[in-house]
């Protein structure tokens, strides 16, 4: 694992140089966040016009919520959808077979090699909604909660990972996959909003095929007060039954990938 967080190191040197020789992508991003932020602001004053809670989630809870999304959103971004392009890419072009004669392990070689550095933008957004969200709330957080929310925002980041990955490895079969990545991409959007408003079939895909809540919803209820420590107990056997189930569906993919030579 060491050698994985060395390895992010020094991709994310070169990423971050890369980067900087186009900074107008910078003010680019940020636009596009503030305008994403503002919507998003917008359509929830309305729909708190109408109603003091939604699901049981006050004005400044769910602001929380949105806090945690623009966060995770930022996160996915930067972190792991870039590399999950990269490596569905390197499978149809067959430059996969580089990757797989070096002496790394191949899941982590494609899982750390690019960093979109100016998506960040999106998670400096996310804590400063927090910020607000917390301080309209009126709640000191303790410690334990604080715990249990960055406890709650890794393992969802994990889960997150793990389904996008399992998604991703249809490369190694079919050429046609971002259509996958794009349909996961607008299916997150829905965790703008805690799953407990949504009708039980489409919570029930929200929380088991596309995670959304245990990446959204159940970090935000840590900081709100509202988890529970089985919720997080299941989180966790959930995050580590994924993470396995991604690991063997990696390397039978690999075991059906022919190369650039075949």
């Amino acid at each position: 694992m060491l050698r994985g967080f060395q390895l992010f190191g020094l991709f994310s040197r070169i990423s971050i140089l890369n980067e900087m020789q186009y900074r107008a992508n910078f003010f680019i991003q940020v636009f596009q966040s503030a305008l994403t932020l503002t919507t998003g602001l917008i359509v929830m004053n309305v729909v708190f016009s109408y109603t003091q809670t939604l699901g049981g989630w006050t004005h400044a809870e769910l602001l929380a919520i949105y806090g945690v999304f623009f966060l995770m959103s930022g996160l996915v971004g930067a972190l792991i959808f870039p590399n999950i392009w990269a490596f569905m890419e390197d499978v149809r072009e067959g430059r996969l077979d580089f990757i797989l004669t070096k002496p790394e392990d191949a899941q982590v070689l494609i899982s750390v090699r690019q960093l979109a550095l100016w998506r960040l933008v999106d998670v400096i957004i996310g804590v400063v909604v927090l910020a607000i969200a917390l301080t309209q709330i009126g709640q000191q957080s303790s410690w334990l909660q604080a715990l249990a929310f960055g406890a709650a925002l890794l393992m969802g980041a994990v889960i997150l990972y793990s389904i996008i990955l399992i998604a991703s490895t249809a490369a190694f079969w079919s050429v046609r996959v971002w259509e996958m990545m794009e349909m996961i991409g607008s299916i997150f959007q829905a965790g703008r909003w805690p799953v407990g408003i949504y009708p039980d079939w489409l919570r029930l895909g929200l929380t088991y095929l596309i995670p959304v809540a245990f990446a959204v919803t159940v970090p935000a209820e840590a900081l709100t007060g509202r988890l529970t420590p089985q919720t997080l107990l299941f989180t966790f056997f959930f995050t580590v039954f994924l993470a396995f189930i991604s690991r063997k569906i990696w390397f039978y993919g690999l075991k059906n990938y022919t190369g650039a030579s075949a």
